[in-house]
C-alpha cells in the first residue's frame, strides 16, 4: 500500500473538521494527490484500515512521549489552565465519555441494519430507531413494509423513558448478531461524496485551488465534486438579494419544472421573491406540467446549481464555509 492510499484512509477516518485541519497544514501538491486519491476510493475493507490506524499509532507513539492519561490528568490541565471554569469542560468531557446506546451502529448502512431488525417486534425497532441519527433512521424507516412503518412511527411518538437494562439487552443481542459479519464486510470509504463534505469545510481559496488543478488531470470528477459541494435543497441558504440575483439568470420554465420536485420551504423561497403577478404565473405553469419524470426534474435543478456556481465565480453571490461546515452567503 503506497503511503498516499494509506494516507487518503487515515483521513478518512478521521472526523471532518479534523481531517481538514490536518489539510490545511500539508503541502498543495500532497493535497492534490490525496484528494484526488480519496475521489477514487470506493471500498476499503476494515483490515486494510485497521492496518493503517495501527501503523500511524505505532509512528506516533515512537515520535511522540505521551504522559499519563485519565481523568485525574485532565482535571489537572484544566485547573491550571483556566481554574474554576475548567470544571464545566470536564463534565462535557465526563458525559462524551459515557456510551451511547446503539453507537455502534451509526456508521452501518441502512439496508445492512435491515436485515437483522426486519422481522423483529416494532416495539423493538422502534427501540432501535429512536438511537439512531435522523437521516439513518429514515433509510430504515424507508425500507420497512408499509404495514410495519405506521406501527413503529406510533411507538417512536408515544415512547417515554425505557429502562436502561431493557436498552442493554436489546443492544447486546443485536450487536452479537451483526458482529460477525461487520467484521467480514467491506466499509463503504472515499468516493466524491467525502471530498464534497472536506472541501465544503476548507475555505474558498483552498477548495478552488484543488478544483482548478484536478480539474487539469479530470474535468469530469471535478464537475461531479461541485455538484456535491451545494446541492438544490441549500437554495433555502441563500438570502434574498442572492435569490433575486438567481431569478434574473432561470426562466420561469425552468423553476417550473425544477420546483416541481422541491420542498414546500424551497417553493415559498422563490415564490416569496416574485411579485404577486410573477409568482401566480409561475404556479399556473408547474400545474400546467402535469405530471414530470423525475430525472427531468433533477436535471433542471442541476442546472439551477450550476447557474448558482456561475454567480459565485462572477463574484455576484459570495458562498463561503462556516466553521461548521454550514453554508452562508454574504
Amino acid at each position: 500500500m503506497d503511503a498516499i492510499r494509506k494516507s487518503a484512509i487515515l483521513l478518512l477516518s478521521l472526523d471532518k473538521p479534523i481531517a481538514k485541519e490536518v489539510i490545511a497544514q500539508m503541502p498543495r501538491d500532497l493535497v492534490e494527490k490525496v484528494t484526488l486519491q480519496i475521489a477514487q476510493l470506493e471500498n476499503v475493507s476494515r483490515a486494510e484500515q485497521e492496518k493503517v490506524l495501527d501503523e500511524f499509532y505505532n509512528a506516533a507513539r515512537e515520535r511522540t512521549p505521551i504522559e499519563r492519561g485519565g481523568l485525574a490528568t485532565v482535571n489537572d490541565l484544566l485547573e491550571d489552565a483556566l481554574g474554576e471554569e475548567g470544571g464545566s469542560i470536564l463534565e462535557s468531557v465526563k458525559q462524551s465519555m459515557s456510551s451511547v446506546p446503539f453507537g455502534f451502529l451509526h456508521n452501518v448502512a441502512a439496508e445492512n441494519l435491515l436485515t437483522y431488525i426486519l422481522e423483529e417486534h416494532p416495539q423493538t425497532i422502534a427501540l432501535v430507531m429512536s438511537h439512531l441519527k435522523p437521516n439513518q433512521a429514515a433509510e430504515v424507516l424507508t425500507g420497512l413494509p408499509s404495514n410495519k412503518q405506521l406501527e413503529v412511527i406510533r411507538r417512536i411518538a408515544n415512547m417515554e423513558q425505557t429502562n436502561p437494562e431493557v436498552v442493554k439487552d436489546v443492544e447486546k443481542s443485536l450487536e452479537l448478531r451483526m458482529m460477525s459479519t461487520l467484521n467480514q464486510q467491506l466499509d463503504k470509504a472515499g468516493g466524491v461524496p467525502i471530498v464534497a463534505e472536506i472541501l465544503n469545510l476548507t475555505d474558498r481559496m483552498t477548495n478552488r485551488g484543488i478544483l482548478e488543478t484536478l480539474e487539469e488531470d479530470d474535468a469530469e470528477l471535478v464537475d461531479q465534486i461541485r455538484r456535491l459541494m451545494f446541492v438544490f435543497d441549500d437554495l433555502l441558504k441563500l438570502d434574498d438579494k442572492a435569490i433575486q440575483a438567481l431569478l434574473k439568470e432561470v426562466d420561469n420554465s425552468q423553476w417550473a419544472l425544477a420546483l416541481k420536485g422541491a420542498s414546500e420551504e424551497i417553493k415559498e423561497k422563490i415564490l416569496g421573491n416574485l411579485s404577486q403577478r410573477a409568482a401566480d404565473m409561475l404556479r399556473e405553469e408547474m400545474e400546467f406540467l402535469g405530471q414530470v419524470r423525475v430525472s427531468d426534474v433533477d436535471a433542471m435543478q442541476s442546472q439551477i446549481v450550476d447557474a448558482v456556481r456561475r454567480l459565485e465565480d462572477a463574484g455576484e453571490i459570495v458562498v463561503s464555509a462556516g466553521a461548521d461546515g454550514e453554508q452562508f452567503i454574504s
